[in-house]
């Protein structure tokens, strides 16, 4: 069943992608309609709050970019999604079961509002490929590096470098965010509740920065390395500050590497002005 999206999956969502790709993009209509109702109902519910959107914005129709966060609700996505709208659009990667549950319909609806699949616990390939090459005709990609929720799903949250192996492929940066509070919306065994959800962005990352590293540290350090970022936005704390053992303890940890190397920041402006992706598609 889900193979009858693939079509849509390797079609551009955004509208510029399309024309500088001379193809058909995702037909636009459902993917409005559900920005209007669930944004609607998820601002006033939840107070939606976006900070920090001058590191996407400064990517618009300028290059694409690996948007990357933490993952402990289903809903998280749902806001990651909304976040950067109403100027640009989110392809968030799923896991392929979902695709194929209720009957296909999660699926065709996924699949309409940009989505595409990943097989889950393996280095799936098409979807790397995939990701690279929206992202390098300028689109956003937003993943979930953990591959499971935190705290729900009974795995251990690991750390995938198929986000900076994506990155390096489609020649774009890794923006880290994160999603506040979404835990809270529904929790085991209690009532529904509204609190208040902030979407934060943080500085953009390039996995050029990392060359000093042995080339095959690269890709797991600089994973590493934008999801402490991730996680000190979420807990509102400097990155030194984040015990990547504590959250990641199955992971090589590369806290001595960056005490001794710091690592540059980038604004979205600065990369965006600095290479036209555009130009290349």
């Amino acid at each position: 069943m889900a193979a009858a999206y693939e079509k849509l999956w390797d079609m551009p969502l955004d509208k510029r992608a399309a024309r500088i790709a001379g193809e058909r993009g995702i037909p636009l209509w459902f993917a409005y309609l559900v920005c209007a109702v669930v944004g609607t109902v998820f601002r006033i519910a939840f107070r939606m709050q976006v900070t920090g959107l001058e590191h996407i914005r400064g990517f618009e129709g300028k290059r694409g970019a690996v948007v990357i966060g933490n993952h402990v609700s289903y809903l998280d996505v749902v806001f990651m999604f909304l976040a950067v709208r109403p100027k640009q659009w989110l392809r968030m990667v799923a896991r392929d079961d979902l695709f194929v549950k209720g009957g296909g319909a999660l699926g065709w609806a996924m699949s309409h509002v940009g989505a595409f699949p990943v097989k889950r616990d393996t280095a799936d390939r098409s979807a790397v490929k995939r990701a690279a090459r929206m992202v390098k005709s300028g689109e956003l990609v937003g993943i979930m590096p953990e591959g499971t929720r935190r705290g729900k799903s009974g795995k251990t949250p690991e750390l995938h470098a198929g986000v900076a192996l994506i990155a390096k492929m489609g020649r774009a940066p890794i923006v880290p965010m994160t999603v506040r509070d979404v835990e809270n919306i529904k929790r085991h065994g209690q009532h529904l509740r509204f609190p208040k959800v902030t979407i934060e962005f943080g500085n953009p990352i390039l996995v050029s920065d990392f060359d000093f590293l042995p080339k095959e540290d690269r890709l797991d350090a600089c994973t590493w390395y934008a999801m402490r970022e991730v996680f000190a936005l979420n807990r509102r704390v400097a990155p030194e500050e984040v015990d990547m053992r504590e959250l990641f303890p199955d992971a090589r940890d590369f806290s001595e590497v960056f005490l001794q190397h710091s690592v540059p920041r980038h604004t979205a402006c600065e990369l965006a002005s600095g290479h036209d992706v555009w130009a290349e598609a």
